[in-house]
C-alpha cells in the first residue's frame, strides 16, 4: 500500500457478511408532479428490466449507438454525477443504479432536460446487475459516497466488503477502475482495507493529493458539497482491475 494511504484499522469480523439488506424504504416523500411525469414517461424507455439470471444482460447493446465502453454507477442518488459523466462522454454507456424511488425520478429529468440518449437506468438490487453482467463487460464502476451505516452492528451493511468486491472484480475489464468516494472517516478507513486485501484491485494513489483532491473529470455533486459545508472532508479513491492470470 503507498505510503499515502489514509491511517486504517481492522474492519472487524463482520466483514465477510454482505449478502444481506443494504438499504431502506424504497419511497420517501411524494413525488412532485414533473417527478413523478418523468418516472411514468420516461421510466420506462430507460429502464432495464429484471435480468435473466441464465440468458444474462450484453450491456453495449441495451443502447441505441453501441458505446465505445459501458460505464456503471452503483447508487447515484439524484443523478448529477451520472448525468454529467453521460454528458461529457457521449461515446459511453452509463448504466445507473438505484433503488430509491424520488432519486431515480431526479436522474430522470436530467436526462430528459440534457436530451440524452445513453444514460440507462436499473431500479433493482445492484447484486442482480452485477451477477447478469458478462465477465470484463464494463470499464469503469463508479460507487460515490455510499452509505456508511456507522454503528458497528450494522457494518455488515456496508457495500464495500469482499463478497461485493468479488463481484466487480468479476464483471471489470482487465485495467477498468473502481472509483469510490466517502465523507466518512471511518468508512475511508474500512474501504483501504477491504481493498488493499482483495488481490483484483490496485490503488493508484501515488501521493496525498491523489486522493484528497478531486480529479477534474469527476463531476461535483450536491451531497459533496454538502458535506464539505458540514466540515466533514471526502475523500476520492481510484483502483485498477488487475490483469486476469493466464
Amino acid at each position: 500500500m503507498p505510503s499515502s494511504t489514509p491511517p486504517v484499522r481492522s474492519a472487524g469480523a463482520d466483514t465477510a457478511a454482505g449478502a444481506g439488506k443494504l438499504h431502506g424504504r424504497r419511497k420517501g416523500r411524494p413525488l412532485r408532479p414533473a417527478q413523478q411525469r418523468a418516472l411514468d414517461e420516461l421510466g420506462p424507455r430507460l429502464e432495464i428490466p429484471a435480468p435473466d439470471p441464465v440468458a444474462g444482460l450484453a450491456p453495449g447493446g441495451l443502447f441505441p449507438r453501441r458505446p465505445r465502453a459501458v460505464w456503471l454507477e452503483i447508487g447515484f442518488g439524484a443523478g448529477e454525477h451520472l448525468v454529467a459523466q453521460a454528458e461529457q462522454n457521449p461515446d459511453v454507456g452509463l448504466i445507473g443504479a438505484e433503488f430509491f424511488q424520488d432519486g431515480i425520478a431526479k436522474m430522470l429529468r436530467r436526462v430528459e432536460a440534457a436530451g440524452l440518449d445513453n444514460v440507462r437506468s436499473y431500479t433493482g438490487d445492484g447484486r442482480d446487475l452485477l451477477a447478469a453482467l458478462p465477465q470484463a463487460s464494463i470499464a469503469r464502476v463508479f460507487i460515490l459516497f455510499p452509505d456508511p451505516w456507522p454503528k458497528r452492528r450494522h457494518h455488515k451493511r456496508r457495500l464495500i466488503q469482499a463478497p461485493y468486491l468479488d463481484m466487480l472484480a468479476r464483471v471489470l475489464a482487465d485495467g477498468g477502475e473502481l472509483r469510490l468516494a466517502t465523507d466518512d472517516v471511518s468508512y475511508q478507513r474500512w474501504i483501504a482495507i477491504e481493498l488493499h486485501r482483495h488481490p483484483a484491485f490496485a490503488w493508484t494513489a501515488r501521493r496525498p493529493a491523489d486522493w484528497r483532491t478531486r480529479p477534474a473529470d469527476w463531476p461535483a455533486t450536491r451531497y459533496q458539497q454538502k458535506a464539505v459545508e458540514a466540515g466533514r472532508t471526502p475523500v476520492f479513491l481510484s483502483y485498477r482491475r488487475r490483469p486476469r492470470g493466464g
